[in-house]
Formats: C-alpha cells, sequence, structure tokens
C-alpha cells in the first residue's frame, strides 16, 4: 500500500492512540494523508497518540498529535479549530472513540452495573461522534474540493446483544447517525458510511483473550490495520456514494476492492448488517 493518493488530503480520527483508531490512522498514512491523531493519552510510551502520529509518517503520511479529551466539547471544538487554523481545510473524519469501562463489562445485569457504564459508552462513544461531526462537517463545507467523507466504526452489537445493554444502545446510535447523516448531507455532498469491523487485534482484546475473558476467532479475526486501509479505499473511490448511508462490515468491502493486512491475510466477517444496507 504505497500509494499517494490522498497526498494533501486532512484527516482526522477519534480515539487514535491504540487500538482501531492508530489502524485507521496508519491505514490513510500509507496513502499519504496527512491525520490528526486525536485522544487523551499523551506523552512517551507506546500507546500514546504521538507513537501513533510516528507509525502514520513511516506509513508515508503526516502524522499530527493533538491531545483531546473528547467527553469535554469544548476540547472538541478546539481541535477542530486548529486543524482549521493549520491546514484551512478538512477532507475525512472518522468518529472511532469509544471508552471501554473500566473494570470491562462483560455481559451481567443492566441495573448491577454503575450508571458510569453508560455515560462512558453512549456519552463518549456516541455523543462524542455527533459533536465532533458537527465541527468536522462545518470544516469541510468550507472548501468546495473537499471529499467530505465521514466514517462511523460501528459493530455487530447494534443489531444482537454484545456485552452489555448500553453498548449495544451506543452502537444502534452509530449505525443511525450514519442514516441521518447521510439523509441530511446528501444535498450538500456529504458522504457518510458506517463500518463493522469483526473481531479486531487490539491490545484490549488480546489482553482479554490472554486473561480468558474472550475466546479469539482465528478465522474471522482482524488487524486494526485492516479497517485502516478500506477506509482509506473509500475516501479514494469517487464512486463511494453509491454506499452513502450504508452500514457495511470492513470484511466485505475489503473483498471489494482487494485489500489484505499486514499478514497477508482478507479475514471474511461471519455477520453482515440487516439494516441500512440499501442505497439513500
Amino acid at each position: 500500500m504505497s500509494s499517494q493518493t490522498l497526498k494533501g488530503k486532512v484527516a482526522v480520527v477519534t480515539g487514535s492512540s491504540r487500538g482501531i483508531g492508530r489502524g485507521i490512522a496508519v491505514g490513510l498514512g500509507e496513502m499519504g494523508a496527512t491525520v490528526y491523531i486525536t485522544g487523551r493519552s499523551s506523552g512517551a510510551g507506546p500507546l500514546t497518540i504521538e507513537a501513533t502520529a510516528e507509525l502514520v509518517n513511516t506509513a508515508g503520511g503526516i502524522g499530527i498529535p493533538v491531545a483531546t479529551d473528547l467527553g469535554d466539547d469544548l476540547q472538541i471544538e478546539g481541535l477542530f479549530e486548529n486543524v482549521r487554523e493549520s491546514q484551512g481545510r478538512l477532507d475525512i473524519h472518522v468518529n472511532n472513540a469509544f471508552k471501554i469501562p473500566n473494570p470491562p463489562v462483560w455481559g451481567g445485569k443492566f441495573w448491577e452495573h454503575p450508571i458510569q457504564v453508560w455515560d462512558d459508552q453512549v456519552g463518549i462513544g456516541l455523543r462524542s461522534a455527533y459533536v465532533s461531526s458537527v465541527h468536522a462537517v462545518r470544516l469541510m463545507m468550507e472548501q468546495t474540493d473537499s471529499l467530505r467523507f465521514v466514517a462511523n466504526i460501528s459493530s455487530s452489537g447494534s443489531e444482537r446483544y454484545a456485552l452489555s445493554a448500553s453498548y449495544g444502545i451506543a452502537k444502534m446510535g452509530t449505525d443511525r447517525l450514519t442514516r441521518d447523516f447521510a439523509v441530511e448531507g446528501k444535498e450538500d455532498g456529504l458522504c457518510v458510511i458506517g463500518l463493522w469491523p469483526s473481531q479486531v487485534l487490539t491490545e484490549f482484546i488480546l489482553e482479554s483473550v490472554e486473561k480468558g475473558d474472550i475466546e479469539l476467532d482465528e478465522e474471522h479475526s482482524e488487524t486494526p490495520l485492516y479497517t485502516g486501509r478500506v477506509i482509506a479505499a473509500l475516501a479514494t473511490d469517487p464512486k463511494r456514494f453509491d454506499k452513502n448511508g450504508q452500514v457495511l462490515t470492513t470484511a466485505e468491502l475489503a473483498v471489494h476492492y482487494d485489500i489484505y493486512d499486514e499478514r497477508g491475510k482478507q479475514p471474511k466477517g461471519k455477520r453482515n448488517p440487516t439494516m441500512f444496507r440499501e442505497k439513500i
């Protein structure tokens, strides 16, 4: 993946100090994009926004770390003011940030969980996506040549029970954002696509497998970069508007674009969305 087809284009990826967000940032970097790396983990160490920025630079892009608490509306607004002042444009926005409760919530009953679980998953995972998108799209609309592309990271937890009630509500809301943002932005050239990765080999998932909390799905597991390469392919596809408002899997799009991960694998997803499959 060495094409520089996104050179000169600017992207923001929320929650990109690690995990899926890091893979998305690097995937865009492979295509030469300038990528704003956002999150709270800043400074020395392997799981920071600075470390992700270095990986983006190595991949061929320009990584710019900006410490941002995505639970703070003013910090979100400040992030996009930074992009406006420094770059004067925005082409790609990826809503990836999602807060895993500490300790993680694996099943159980909703009335047994602290209310903070809702605030973590819906407040960060869903509300910050809405707030970030408002500021991102306002900036996109200031340039007639912006790609005006928004990608929302969701999961099959939006249509089936997974982890907890608050998790499912956050993911269903994210898929609804995809559809409704696309409807409202269609006439203005805004393209919004939702993505369901399969089991992604993030640091959190690998640690959970090691602890025995979950099982590793060898056949369907994906690396974070797999999602990143799919988003980069969508961003460079002039026909992406054929998918506007749809919620699709990383796996099906990887097959469509003939994308492989850094292991040379093309994992096939095992669950496809049943809602929001038709073109708006």
